[in-house]
């Protein structure tokens, strides 16, 4: 018998607003500077590449990292759109109710204290 999710109280839609609205908030806190000091830093390095040859070695590394989290970001974005975030406790459940199922059908293979 799996565990029914419980319904919602009454006042949880207040708490869940307010619940998005302090993580955006402290996630434009914490994206608006580093965003910023991201961009300082990238602009330096098009400086750097384009008046020096000694500069140049640098891009590759930086490139390699761009275009893997732009591959991050967009299956986060894809995941996202598709549900995959919907219900995280799910996954959870099924596990323990495989495990429930698996522990029902397999005989006991332990000494137990009458078996001694």
């Amino acid at each position: 018998m799996s565990p029914q999710p419980e319904k919602p109280a009454q006042g949880s839609s207040a708490l869940q607003a307010r619940q998005r609205w302090v993580t955006l908030g402290f996630a434009l806190l914490v994206l608006i500077p580093s965003g910023y000091g991201f961009g300082k830093k990238f602009h330096e390095l098009i400086l750097l590449t384009g008046g020096d040859a000694e500069g140049v070695f640098a891009i590759s590394p930086v490139v390699n990292y761009l275009l893997t989290s732009l591959g991050f970001f967009f299956l986060f974005c894809w995941a996202s759109l598709n549900g995959m975030f919907g219900d995280i406790e799910r996954p959870k459940l099924a596990m323990l109710e495989t495990e429930r199922l698996l522990d029902e059908d397999e005989p006991e293979f332990f000494w137990t204290e009458d078996d001694r």
